[in-house]
């Protein structure tokens, strides 16, 4: 076989997106979010060991609009995560291999993210709802 004649392997511009594909490829992005927001976690804590002024400089960032905008952002990352991981589990036991149950449980656990981080976020402003 001359290379001129060798099969090209499919790309993205051969297949159209997937919802399976496009979770997949969200679930990456999001644990790579979790990584990442572990850091900003572990500088928020090791703020609170410098003293009070590193402290308060920290606060105030996460405090920020920007701030609460990187916390809602990991926020969904770890609630998807979740529910993605226990998708996973569920497959690893050999349930909900069929595509329509794939698609099914992939609706699902994205609607339960948004859910379980619209609560979150509402408890957390509005604690008296409980």
């Amino acid at each position: 076989m001359t290379a001129g004649n060798r099969p090209l392997s499919p790309h993205l511009q051969v297949y159209r997106p997937q919802l399976t594909s496009i979770l997949s490829i969200i679930h990456r992005i999001t644990g790579v979010a979790l990584a990442v927001g572990a850091l900003l976690f572990t500088y928020w804590l090791t703020s609170a060991a410098y003293g009070p002024e590193a402290f308060a400089r920290a606060q105030a960032f996460m405090g920020s609009w920007f701030g609460n905008l990187i916390l809602f952002g990991w926020t969904f990352a770890l609630f998807y995560h979740l529910c993605n991981g226990i998708r996973h589990m569920a497959w690893d036991v050999g349930f909900g291999y069929e595509i329509s149950q794939v698609n099914k449980s992939g609706i699902v656990m994205v609607v339960i993210a948004v859910i379980l981080t619209a609560v979150t976020w509402v408890l957390a402003y509005w604690p008296e709802m409980v």
